[in-house]
């Protein structure tokens, strides 16, 4: 391994590698199946940037740490890549975990990047070293909120655990929902059984559930309770936070993971690069590379075409969001201050609500888009 480079991430003149930090959940509780896609994308976009000839002839070098969805173990470990001489910070995918490492990259004046994490206010205060690709859940989730509406659902029933995460998801829906005549009833998931959930849903005449909850559990015995419930054969069942985006739900029995809108951060149709780079996720993912992985390779994207232009200098990288104009695999990245944020953010990314054909589950339509 080579010399970790200085604290202040200055530039060198010795050919050793510019090293960029990655924070990943790659074990329980975190969500692991998130976590290896948005590595993957990392991953790839690291070898391409070497293979282009790295930063200045000096190679790209990854240094991943696992978040294990742990706010506190991303905050320590963001101290250590600091330590190490990271010139900037990739990645993240829960929103609360992005939070705390957000703040302590800032703090310790390291650029940050996030990849995945939504939460609208990522940071307390105006951030200028973090920025972030991912839409704000506030967007997302009332496009979400809008297909709902336009779908016929009034009787809506959210199953939510406790986190700031959930409570913000709930809190967005219900204001976009309520003023137009809806109802959005909040049952508890932690202390609620599937079948005594399914007998709230009954009561309540609920047409549309949605899962604000952790996945699998008991995100994945609410679906199979609900799918077995005839009372509920006509109920809708949703996921606004991505949950059927990955393999394991084409696999539940009885196709029970189909069907289930979610939100998912892709355009209708891949340009170019997003096709040819989907191909080598795929594989190297051996399946179908979700919306993460597209994430994850454009972050370092972006990253390496600001460490070209600007240098390896933290404070140069982490002044630089406003001038990046950098061609992604799902449309062109640019950086503006979006309010309610605290930090610099791509305003143009894509979404779309969708879901996986009950007749194809690996297969899935586009619902909505916004």
């Amino acid at each position: 391994m080579s010399t970790p480079p200085p604290a202040s991430g200055a530039a060198r003149a010795d050919g050793s590698s510019v090293r960029l930090g990655a924070l990943v959940p790659l074990t329980r509780p975190g969500w692991t199946e998130a976590g290896r896609h948005l590595l993957a994308g990392l991953e790839l976009a690291v070898l391409e940037a070497n293979a282009a000839g790295g930063i200045g002839g000096r190679p790209l070098e990854l240094v991943v740490r696992d978040t294990a969805a742990d706010p506190r173990r991303a905050a320590a470990a963001v101290d250590e890549l600091a330590r190490l001489g990271a010139v900037a910070l990739a990645g993240e995918y829960h929103s609360v975990v992005a939070r705390a490492a957000a703040a302590r990259a800032d703090a310790l004046g390291l650029p940050f990047l996030c990849s995945s994490a939504v939460l609208d206010a990522l940071t307390e205060q105006p951030a200028d070293r973090v920025a972030r690709l991912a839409p704000p859940q506030s967007r997302g989730w009332r496009i979400y909120a809008d297909f709902l509406l336009g779908a016929g659902h009034s009787r809506i029933a959210v199953a939510a655990e406790p986190s700031v995460y959930w409570a913000s998801g709930a809190r967005i829906l219900r204001d976009r929902l309520v003023p137009r005549g809806a109802t959005v009833d909040e049952l508890d998931a932690r202390t609620l059984s599937p079948t005594a959930l399914c007998d709230e849903l009954v009561a309540r005449r609920t047409t549309a559930l949605l899962l604000l909850a952790g996945h699998p559990e008991p995100a994945v015995p609410i679906v199979t309770a609900v799918r077995r419930d005839r009372r509920l054969r006509e109920i809708l069942i949703g996921a606004p936070a991505g949950q059927p985006e990955f393999a394991g739900w084409a696999a539940l029995p009885g196709g029970a993971g189909a069907a289930i809108p979610f939100l998912r951060y892709l355009p209708e149709r891949l340009g170019p690069l997003g096709v040819r780079v989907g191909a080598a996720l795929r594989e190297r993912l051996a399946e179908e590379p979700s919306f993460v992985a597209f994430e994850g390779y454009d972050t370092v994207a972006v990253l390496a075409d600001v460490l070209r232009s600007h240098g390896t200098d933290r404070a140069g990288i982490g002044a630089s969001w406003p001038r990046v104009a950098v061609e992604g695999t799902r449309g062109q990245i640019r950086f503006s201050r979006t309010p309610g944020t605290g930090v610099w953010q791509w305003a143009g990314a894509p979404v779309q609500v969708v879901d996986r054909d009950p007749a194809q589950p690996g297969r899935f339509r586009i619902l909505h888009t916004g």
